[in-house]
């Protein structure tokens, strides 16, 4: 699960779906960026799973027992563990297309206790969609920025519904608003500089979705194509990370590890003032660094989209 260029910076996401072949590709540094970032973002995803599972145990449409759980796009498996505890009687299924990170799905779940409930199931997508219905149908799957990897986006929404038991629930995590960690004007260049760098990450998103294999345009309307997939919208909540001023050291190391990939990925697309103050931002021994600045924060939110399969 990272974001594209960093992580949840912009519209987060795993984007570890990566082809097998980019052998230069740092699994373990983008295993470490993901897990950070699932850390800081424990409180919302605590609070979503909990509205997920009285959703699923609770009223005339609910089915009323979870035995299987599917993580989509699991990363290396922060969430994967978290839903496991939220369904005690669940078998809960990390699926991802990268090995290496399925490796750290099955160490967390024996550091936690919880091998026995947790397995990995090896499925690249978006042609792996279909290897979900042979696990058997799941009452709860959960794809957070996993979706927006996959060209035909509405196929694989298509493809996840398939995959629900009846009275199921496919939770799906999608873009929300972007994230802040910095004033408006931090006293070096040109204030406004994260909406500057929202709108280089916005025109780098369109063009990663356009080159995308099969990639199809639509309107990115959650609840809309979920109801096409033939399944009922059940609501849509969006959640409040919000971490203000002063952050601690993770957090600090979060920002800068994402904003360094900003820098890499779009800094052509912004001004030489903009990546001027976005090194000094990266200094990690300049006091008005983002290691050091006493203003930083991290705020952002996520929207989780959830539709419901027939009974």
């Amino acid at each position: 699960m990272t974001s594209d260029t960093g992580t949840h910076g912009h519209h987060s996401n795993h984007g570890h779906q990566h082809g097998r072949h980019d052998h230069d590709f740092d699994w373990e540094e983008m295993a470490e960026l993901l897990e950070r970032e699932a850390e800081l973002h424990s409180g919302y995803l605590k609070e979503a799973a909990g509205w997920l599972r009285d959703g699923l145990l609770h009223g005339p449409e609910a089915p009323g027992t979870v035995s299987r759980v599917l993580d989509v796009g699991s990363g290396p498996g922060v969430v994967t563990a978290l839903l496991a505890r939220y369904f005690p009687d669940a078998e809960t299924v990390a699926v991802d297309g990268t090995p290496e990170l399925l490796e750290r799905v099955r160490a967390r779940a024996a550091s936690l206790g919880l091998e026995e409930r947790v397995r990995t199931h090896h499925a690249e997508l978006p042609d792996g969609l279909g290897t979900l219905e042979t696990l058997g149908g799941a009452e709860l799957i959960w794809a957070s920025q996993t979706v927006h990897h996959i060209g035909d986006q509405q196929a694989a929404l298509d493809g996840l519904a398939r995959a629900l038991r009846p009275g199921g629930l496919l939770a799906v995590a999608e873009r929300g608003l972007s994230r802040r960690s910095l004033p408006r004007d931090i006293g070096i260049g040109r204030p406004g500089l994260e909406a500057r760098l929202e709108a280089a990450l916005e025109d780098w998103f369109t063009g990663m979705r356009d080159e995308l294999p099969g990639s199809v345009r639509v309107v990115e309307d959650w609840p809309g194509m979920l109801a096409r997939a033939g399944l009922t919208p059940a609501g849509s909540r969006s959640f409040v990370i919000d971490l203000p001023a002063p952050l601690d050291a993770r957090a600090r190391e979060h920002v800068h590890a994402t904003m360094s990939r900003f820098r890499d990925g779009v800094g052509d697309g912004l001004s030489s003032e903009d990546n001027r103050t976005l090194d000094a931002l990266l200094d990690a021994d300049a006091e008005t660094g983002i290691l050091r600045r006493p203003d930083a924060f991290y705020l952002s939110t996520i929207t989780v989209h959830t539709a419901r399969a027939p009974q």
